[in-house]
């Protein structure tokens, strides 16, 4: 499986922008993310962890080294990584990660690890509670040892094309996709959002027996999950009104719910994840 071609190229050129970092074994993406978590624990970045080295996270590397009385050539060179502190420290592939480590390869891995389909809440360098657990489904996923140590095996793992979608899906929703999957803050959007009106229906996206109906405690609210074939998982969440039970065979396009915005919502929507084997993948590699 093959992840969109935008994003290979996207690889390829940030790889060429930093062999370093790919001769590490992080993508440059990862390595960038890492950068931008440094200069947010620093106070000099305010973007998206997204890996992407714009004019925002070059204007705040300048930022910084002029704080720090150092060459502001916006280049995170060996000096302005120690300036940077703990965030700053071992770069990715140099040590064996476990649950309280902080550093560089942490917020790296931390980065791989949600592109792969495991995010752990915020990307921030520290291997807390939900990077170890996040960390040991990516290895029960990839058939290692589900340890919580991130060593080469993991690393290794890790240089694989994050999964896509081995089936089409319908929309579950005929309405404009809003927030979409990959970062968001420090953070990791790990679905679609759907805006739409409070009660319009939401169908399923394929055909397949209904694992989950009802009020889910995390966060989604009213929460209906289906599980489809080849290990494939949808999950609809902040509904309104759940239309199905658990256990129930729905066929592709049959009403789940309605849209509503229980849980932690802002305003009606449907949050939409894909699932393949416990990984979230991009919705929109489905649909």
């Amino acid at each position: 499986m093959r992840p969109p071609a935008s994003i290979v190229g996207l690889l390829a050129a940030l790889i060429c922008l930093f062999p370093m970092a790919a001769a590490a074994g992080a993508s440059g993406l990862a390595d960038v993310a890492a950068l931008q978590v440094a200069l947010r624990a620093a106070g000099a970045y305010g973007g998206d962890v997204d890996g992407i080295r714009g004019p925002a996270t070059t204007a705040a590397v300048r930022s910084f080294q002029q704080r720090a009385a150092l060459v502001a050539d916006g280049l995170a060179g060996p000096a302005t990584r120690r300036a940077l502190g703990a965030v700053g420290l071992h770069p990715y592939g140099s040590r064996a990660m476990s649950g309280g480590d902080v550093g560089w390869d942490v917020a790296a891995l931390q980065f791989e690890l949600a592109a792969h389909g495991f995010p752990s809440g915020i990307i921030d360098g520290a291997m807390g509670p939900h990077a170890v657990r996040a960390l040991q489904a990516f290895q029960s996923r990839a058939g290692l040892v589900a340890d919580g140590v991130a060593g080469p095996s993991v690393l290794q793992a890790l240089r694989a094309a994050p999964p896509v979608s081995p089936v089409r899906l319908l929309a579950p929703l005929a309405v404009p996709v809003g927030d979409r999957f990959g970062p968001r803050g420090a953070g990791f959007h790990a679905g679609i959002d759907f805006p739409a009106p409070l009660g319009m229906p939401v169908t399923s996206a394929g055909f397949g027996t209904v694992s989950f109906a009802g009020y889910s405690a995390s966060g989604w609210g009213n929460l209906v999950v289906v599980r489809h074939r080849f290990g494939l998982s949808t999950l609809y969440a902040h509904l309104s009104v759940i239309d199905v039970s658990p256990g129930q065979a729905i066929a592709a396009g049959a009403q789940v719910g309605r849209v509503g915005a229980t849980g932690r919502a802002t305003g009606p929507h449907l949050h939409f994840e894909v699932l393949l084997r416990g990984a979230n993948v991009d919705p929109m590699s489905a649909l």
